[in-house]
């Protein structure tokens, strides 16, 4: 009889239906029910050599080609016996400490944990995830919820670089694979153990391996041979060909020390056996070549030694493999000249004819030319020079600075061909070129020099000449000018008249205050302007106003530095009169009428008495009004003031009957009319009814006085606009308007005083752009009207007139598509001006138009040629470097400089070939020692224009040329400085608008460099040293916080110290601003506690937890029993009830956990008099709440449902249509119905353990779940 199993109908249904319908049917009558063996209701999966099976065998059900998968997860099982867990106490499996350990480890490793607890308590630990993850969870577990042992293992010393691995990365390797720490001794420690700590399996693992890596290591040897260093190159070989060789052959590794270390020692390390074949093949190359080999000395010279060596010493490496013979050849250093060689007899000749050829194969020759002109034999860029090593690349041509010789090394016959070409040019440039020196007062070097090189740039550009100024360190007057006969002639009469010219100047320095220094210059340079245009020849210096300096530098001729001196000194002495300053306190609310509407009253004032009026801010609180200037006019100005708010307190108003229809009219264009009438009446108001109204009445309100005075003028105004409401018309073609109006209005302003008629122009959105209104009384009106037509028809007479204008102007009316014609045009009537095409030599230029606009017009141009001709260039050198930094972004800076200037700036072509070229002896054009930048052709820039706006504008772009400069941060605090991901550095350089850039950590300097304008260096100076006051402050205040006391508090105590969820703790933390940190349960001193803060806060700390513990002491625990029936009701909804018991009666009140030995038992912990009040209280409860449980039982008694599996009907879910229990799937053929085998027993947890916490019942307690 076949055996049988029963599984569910569902899990049949699912395998049943992928069978074949013989399979299933056939087999037996279908009335009857089939029961199929387990291997056709569960058909095996393929086995892992299914592609090789034969073609008879029958395929699986599952189908014969099924592709392998590699899972990329994998899963580990380990086991963690009881006497290893770290964690013994938990009381609920699944809970506790862990459980936290374990999520901790799943969220930074990535890996699934489960745990299981087996029938002997052990802890069974099923990890599964990614190789990697998997690895590093499994190491946290071991050392987190497994005790940790350690152990020693000892090798020889030097076998410990071998488990440490290079990087360290096999000792990293090997701490992962055996989840223990390896603890190595460092090198200078003379101890070889190795300590290892971890679980004892871990331990046996990772000691086992390091004796693997050791007695690896023994089997290798190493052998140090001493052989005289005269043989080495012959063990070596030829290019170390030998040596190789014989290392690829034993396996051994052969080190021999190079030639220039003195050592005899060979080192050959490797398998043992390899290293003992490789010392006896030295020993025998070694034997061989001392038996055979002899010497012989050469003299040569110590000069040609260096052609013998080679590159590299790849000349004796040659010799050696062509002959066989070492050459030995003395130190550089050394004065010997003597060469050994040494070989066999037959070779040594060979090898002493190849010495000599190759020491005679290069020639050093020197010729001479005088020092002045060897720039000029290298010629410009060394384009002469390199001419000649072009054609002789071999040769190497060598100049030495301050030396009459040139150095000439190669091959003889190229050497020869190069002395022929230098001495010709030099004997060329002797012709050609002259050089005369001068001797100048050293104190007016810089002044011949210039800012930036300015003036000697000038001249050598000028002349075609070189000047050779000497430093300042060299304390000479002798200044050389070489080049051209007649440049250098010109360049010295120039250098003399400038230095005649120095010697009669003289330099003053004027003590001006600083606060006034913007109101000499006046607004755009306006008024410093004006006293240079009275003293051209003299230089006036206003310091930077960064250098918060009072000295102002006068420089130019004796006589008229003195004249500036007294008309500054003027200037400064009323500036100083007019400073004089007073305050009057004015009610805040009578502000805004003294300032006026659009300011019109403070205005007056201000014009009137000639001063200088300041009033708070609106946001403001102060009442105080400031008047600056000379003391009669504040005083005035104070009285007007005052004057204003005594008048303020009699406002008055007034109406006016005045007609509708003069209303707009009396308003005027955009409200001019009865704006002038208000702002003259000390800012009365006036209004108009709205328009359509019908109104007359105006409305006039203000100071009684102003009232009445704008009453009287509207209504003049009113009676004039009657009378003078005349108005006539006029025709005129839009581009007349222009000419019409004149150059600041002057034509149209002489037509209204001589008339006294009004006239309009139409504005540019009016549809009638011809037409001209005139208005006024009618006699005015028709004269006006009479004038302008006569102009109208002037211009209607067109004439054609010409003029000579020279050549070199014609391009800056013609640049720019025609420009300046353009505004000609407009300006005069549409003048048509036309030069003559580039390229003809005419001066003739014709203009055509009306001959009033014409004249005009050609009296304008004249003007430009007047100012074009006054023009002057000023080259500024600025290095290359910085020009994209000077233009700013799309040219946005020298456009500002252009414009407010009004000059021409050209910056030279890009030289990018310059920053690949080594910079020609830097000579001239410096102003100090220290600096090094000597201007080329690329780095100047060339601004065109009138003299005060070039050096104004040359100043502007100096302004802009970006400095760097260190400040001193000490290296300690530059990570504090740079912030978080750069935030503080970032936001620094943003601030400033400067660069800032911190030294690399490694290098640790104390220095920081700031790149930028001068006033954003300067400010980033300042406020990156606030910065290092700040973070010093800081620092100290670390220092002083960082005071610790260790305290020592019975553990008992430690939970009723934190509080619930750490209230109590945190509450001593935050009223003493202190750190109190509590041992961990792993240390060894677990009743330990350490504050640490500032020492007072400390010491008051200590104190209030010493109060603490004192009453704690005091405390007495005492249990009571209560039934366990009547706990749930005690303790209430989370504890809510007994929480509130607890706070009433100043007690703790613990209750028996689940599976307690004593359930009943309740422990109340307190004073002792709290303690009784709460145990009376706790018994009277239990009383109240025993006769409702009593009563809920009874109840319960007589309301019991019947039993699940007693005679009265079942769940009939779970019988079948018969009314007995389902049978579920029934197999034939089960493995576990074998013979000897027994079916598992569900119930039992070893057939069926159960891993994780989610299938583990939980008992819950009476406080309901915990939480972590």
């Amino acid at each position: 009889m076949s055996s049988v199993a029963v599984l569910t109908p569902e899990s049949f249904a699912e395998h049943r239906s992928g069978l074949k319908d013989q399979e299933i049917s056939g087999c037996v009558p279908e009335d009857e029910a089939y029961i199929p063996t387990y291997l056709e209701a569960f058909p095996p999966l393929p086995e892992k050599g299914a592609p090789g099976e034969k073609a008879g065998e029958p395929a699986s059900a599952w189908g014969s080609k099924i592709r392998p998968i590699k899972a990329s997860v994998i899963t580990q099982v380990f086991h963690v016996p009881l006497e290893e867990r770290r964690y013994k106490d938990n009381s609920q499996f699944g809970e506790g400490e862990e459980a936290k350990v374990c999520l901790d480890i799943m969220q930074r490793t990535g890996a699934h944990i489960e745990l299981s607890l087996a029938k002997d308590q052990g802890l069974s630990i099923m990890v599964t995830g990614k190789l990697d993850s998997v690895m590093k969870a499994r190491k946290e577990i071991v050392a987190r919820l497994q005790t940790q042992a350690s152990a020693t293992v000892a090798i020889p010393k030097e076998h410990h670089r071998f488990v440490i691995g290079k990087n360290g990365e096999k000792l990293q390797e090997l701490e992962l694979k055996t989840a223990t720490k390896i603890a190595i001794p460092r090198p200078d420690d003379p101890s070889a153990n190795i300590r290892i700590t971890g679980t004892k399996e871990g331990i046996e693992k990772a000691r086992h391996e390091i004796l693997l890596i050791s007695a690896e290591q023994d089997k290798r040897a190493v052998e140090r041979l001493s052989l005289e260093k005269a043989f080495h190159p012959f063990i070596a070989g030829a290019h170390n060909r030998l040596v190789q060789e014989l290392s690829q052959e034993t396996g051994a590794r052969i080190s021999i020390p190079p030639p220039s270390l003195p050592k005899d020692e060979i080192v050959i390390t490797g398998e043992k056996e390899a290293v003992a074949l490789a010392l006896n093949r030295i020993r025998a190359i070694y034997d061989d070549k001392k038996r055979k080999t002899t010497t012989i000395s050469v003299e040569v010279k110590k000069s040609q030694h260096k052609y013998i060596i080679g590159p590299k010493g790849n000349t004796l490496q040659e010799i050696l493999e062509a002959t066989g013979v070492s050459v030995e050849m003395p130190p550089l250093d050394s004065s010997s000249e003597t060469i050994i060689l040494r070989g066999e007899p037959d070779k040594l000749g060979p090898a002493l004819t190849q010495v000599y050829a190759k020491a005679k194969s290069v020639m050093v020759v020197e010729v001479t030319a005088p020092a002045w002109l060897h720039r000029f034999i290298i010629g410009k860029k060394g384009q002469n020079i390199g001419r000649i090593t072009q054609q002789l690349p071999r040769v190497h041509i060598e100049f030495t600075d301050g030396e009459e010789r040139i150095s000439l090394e190669g091959p003889t016959e190229e050497v020869e061909q190069a002395q022929a070409q230098i001495q010709e040019i030099i004997k060329d440039l002797l012709v050609r070129m002259d050089y005369t020196e001068v001797i100048i007062d050293q104190r007016f070097h810089r002044h011949l020099i210039g800012k930036n090189g300015a003036n000697i740039n000038r001249i050598k550009e000028q002349y075609k000449v070189s000047v050779r100024i000497p430093q300042d360190s060299e304390r000479s007057g002798l200044v050389r000018i070489e080049g051209d006969p007649k440049g250098v002639q010109l360049a010295r009469r120039e250098l003399i008249e400038m230095v005649q010219r120095m010697e009669n100047e003289r330099t003053k320095d004027l003590i001006v205050e600083q606060k006034f220094h913007r109101t000499i210059i006046g607004q755009k340079g306006e008024k410093i302007k004006e006293v240079r245009d009275k003293f051209p020849e003299v230089i006036i210096n206003f310091p930077d106003p960064a250098q918060k300096s009072d000295i102002v530098q006068l420089r130019g001729p004796k006589n008229e530095v003195e004249k500036c001196t007294k008309f500054l000194q003027k200037i400064i002495a009323d500036l100083i009169e007019n400073s004089f300053s007073l305050s009057v306190p004015i009610f805040k609310q009578f502000h805004k009428n003294i300032i006026g509407k659009g300011g019109a009253n403070i205005k007056k004032i201000r014009e009137e008495t000639n001063t200088k009026i300041d009033l708070p801010t609106e946001n403001s609180n102060s009442e105080m009004i400031v008047i600056t200037g000379k003391k009669s006019n504040c005083e005035a100005a104070r009285d007007r003031i005052l004057a204003i708010q005594r008048e303020l307190a009699n406002i008055k108003e007034a109406e006016v009957t005045i007609p509708a229809k003069l209303h707009n009219s009396l308003i005027g264009s955009k409200g001019c009319l009865v704006r002038s009438i208000m702002e003259d009446c000390g800012g009365v108001h006036i209004h108009f009814p709205s328009e359509g109204s019908g109104s007359d009445k105006v409305t006039i309100r203000g100071p009684a006085g102003e009232v009445e005075k704008a009453k009287k003028q509207l209504l003049q105004l009113a009676e004039e606009k009657q009378v003078n409401n005349f108005t006539a018309e006029l025709q005129a073609k839009p581009e007349y308007h222009k000419f019409l109006i004149g150059r600041g209005g002057a034509n149209i302003r002489r037509v209204r005083d001589r008339t006294g008629a009004r006239i309009i122009f139409p504005s540019p959105d009016d549809t009638e752009q011809e037409l001209i209104t005139i208005v006024g009384k009618e006699e005015a009106v028709r004269q006006a009207q009479k004038e302008l037509e006569s102009l109208v028809k002037n211009l209607d007479d067109v004439v054609e007139d010409s003029m000579v204008v020279d050549v070199r102007h014609h391009r800056h009316f013609v640049c720019r598509r025609g420009q300046v014609l353009r505004e000609l045009a407009e300006e005069y009537g549409g003048v048509a001006v036309s030069f003559p095409r580039t390229g003809a030599n005419s001066q003739r230029v014709t203009l055509k138009g009306a001959k009033d606009c014409v004249e005009a017009a050609k009296k304008r141009i004249q003007e430009i040629i007047e100012d074009l001709e006054s023009q002057v260039s000023v080259e500024v050198a600025i290095p290359q470097r910085y020009h994209r930094a000077i233009m700013g972004p799309k040219g946005c800076r020298i456009q500002h400089i252009t414009r407010e200037n009004e000059v021409q700036i050209k910056f030279p072509e890009r030289e990018d070939s310059a920053a690949g070229q080594e910079a020609p002896p830097q000579e001239n054009g410096e102003v100090s020692p220290d600096a090094e930048f000597v201007p080329r052709k690329c780095d100047i820039i060339t601004i065109s224009g009138r003299a005060e706006k070039c050096e104004l504008a040359k100043a502007a772009l100096l302004a802009l040329v970006p400095i760097t400069e260190d400040v001193e941060v000490s290296y300690e605090l530059h990570r504090y400085i740079i912030g978080q991901k750069g935030s503080g550095i970032r936001k620094m350089m943003e601030e400033y608008e400067v660069n800032i850039w911190v030294p690399q950590p490694e290098k640790q300097l104390d220095v920081i460099k700031v790149t930028g304008l001068v006033a954003n260096v300067e400010r980033a100076k300042l406020g990156l040293l606030e910065r290092v006051k700040e973070l010093q402050a800081e620092q100290e205040d670390r220092a002083l916080r960082s005071f610790k006391v260790t305290m020592s508090v019975d553990p008992k105590f430690h939970p009723k110290i934190i509080g619930r969820k750490g209230a109590v703790i945190s509450q001593i933390r935050k009223d003493h601003d202190v750190s109190i940190q509590f041992p961990d349960k792993g240390d060894e001193q677990q009743d330990l506690i350490v504050i640490s803060g500032y020492e007072r806060n400390v010491e008051e700390a200590r104190q209030a937890i010493q109060q603490l513990v004192a009453e704690l002491q005091e405390m007495v625990s005492q249990d009571v029993h209560l039934d366990p029936r009547t706990h749930a009701r005690i303790i209430g909804a989370r504890g809510k009830a007994i929480r509130k018991l607890m706070e009433e009666f100043k007690v703790d009140i613990r209750f028996p956990q689940p599976g307690s030995d004593e359930p009943d038992k309740v422990t109340v912990t307190g004073l002792p008099e709290t303690v009784d009040n709460a145990i009376d209280h706790l018994l009277n409860l239990e009383e109240e709440y025993m006769l409702s449980v009593t009563e809920t039982e009874t109840l319960a008694a007589y309301m019991k449902p019947p039993s699940r599996y007693g005679g009265g009907g079942g769940a009939g879910g779970l019988d079948d249509g018969n009314g007995g229990p389902a049978k579920g799937f029934v197999v034939r053929d089960a493995p576990w119905n074998a013979a000897g085998n027994k079916a598992p027993d569900m119930s039992s947890a070893e057939d069926f353990p159960t891993f994780g916490t989610g299938v583990a019942l939980k008992q819950t307690s009476v406080w309901g779940p915990k939480k972590f």
